[in-house]
């Protein structure tokens, strides 16, 4: 394998199946360990198999967003290189199993998620909390900002949408630090739907509000998980932002090393996502986005939500496959 992209065209229209096929197989490796109660084991599984099928494509790939630092992850660590090299230079995003804690108690909305663009063309986000805030499509920009209280937030969007307080829904990670957030949102008279983890899927849920009945995400997470998002709502429309959270100078040596210069930068999805991108997610447990794979003696299904942000593309796709 060579770091060094051959003169091939990043064509995102051929390498999208490609992708798909990537998060599918990700999914069938940890079908077997839903409700196991081993989350390693379920992460393990998915990124073995990712690993393998990525290694597949004509590619020249380096893994942005990964499992964590070298030292930290033995595969798919950020800066390992994946595929062939001998196709077009591709910055890889992924998450081989977004919600390991979802699928090791068999919960819903376990996802594994991989996005791709060209080289440069995602942010190279250090594994520090990142304050997010992300709403779906058809808005005015900016029409909620990370410097709103979320009182404001809720006021302004509901403004936006010519409807009360009280119809709105927002996504918030049900953690201790987001107690006080959580209080200052019920206090307007929005409606909260508190998940225990994957915040990806949270963000998504912003995009297809008609669907998921959510309206807003808001709340501290993963950096990594917070591009990953951006590249989803850059296929499905909507608007992200992320703020960079740091605890101690371990985590403001991290953002150093990524080459992040302005700690205090609010960073919108363009500037998470700088080029046209390819998302895949598979379902591994049911949730509102994707149904959970499905097995039957002899068979196993999954389905996959394919996009391409260049042609704002959805597809879902079944693959039913022997076992």
């Amino acid at each position: 394998m060579t770091s060094s992209p051959s003169d091939a065209a990043y064509n995102d229209r051929m390498l999208s199946l490609g992708l798909a096929r990537v998060a599918e197989q990700a999914a069938l490796a940890s079908a077997s360990l839903v409700g196991r109660g081993d989350e390693k084991a379920a992460d393990q599984a998915a990124v073995n198999a990712m690993r393998e099928q990525l290694n597949l494509l004509d590619i020249a790939g380096v893994v942005v967003i990964g499992e964590g630092e070298r030292d930290e992850a033995p595969m798919l660590f950020i800066g390992e290189e994946v595929g062939t090299g001998n196709g077009p230079g591709v910055d890889i995003a992924l998450d081989p199993l977004e919600g390991t804690t979802l699928t090791a108690k068999d919960m819903p909305n376990a996802l594994t998620v991989i996005a791709m663009g060209p080289r440069g063309s995602m942010l190279h986000a250090p594994d520090v909390y990142m304050e997010k805030l992300a709403v779906g499509p058809g808005l005015p920009k900016n029409v909620v900002t990370l410097d709103m209280s979320p009182a404001e937030r809720v006021t302004a969007l509901a403004k936006a949408k010519g409807c009360a307080p009280t119809d709105i829904t927002v996504c918030i990670l049900e953690r201790p630090r987001h107690e006080a957030m959580i209080a200052e949102v019920r206090e307007t008279g929005a409606a909260i739907r508190l998940i225990t983890d994957g915040d990806v899927a949270g963000v998504m849920h912003c995009a297809e509000s008609e669907i998921t009945g959510i309206d807003m995400y808001m709340g501290d997470g993963g950096a990594p998980e917070g591009v990953l998002a951006a590249a989803a709502l850059k296929c499905m429309g909507g608007q992200i932002y992320g703020r960079l959270l740091f605890r101690n100078d371990d985590e403001r040596g991290r953002a150093a090393k990524a080459g992040i210069t302005d700690l205090n930068r609010i960073y919108t999805g363009e500037d998470m996502v700088t080029s046209d991108v390819i998302f895949a997610a598979t379902g591994v447990t049911g949730g509102t986005l994707l149904p959970a794979i499905k097995r039957e003696p002899g068979w196993v299904e999954t389905t996959t939500l394919l996009m391409r942000s260049k042609s704002r593309s959805v597809r879902r796709m079944s693959y039913r496959t022997p076992v």
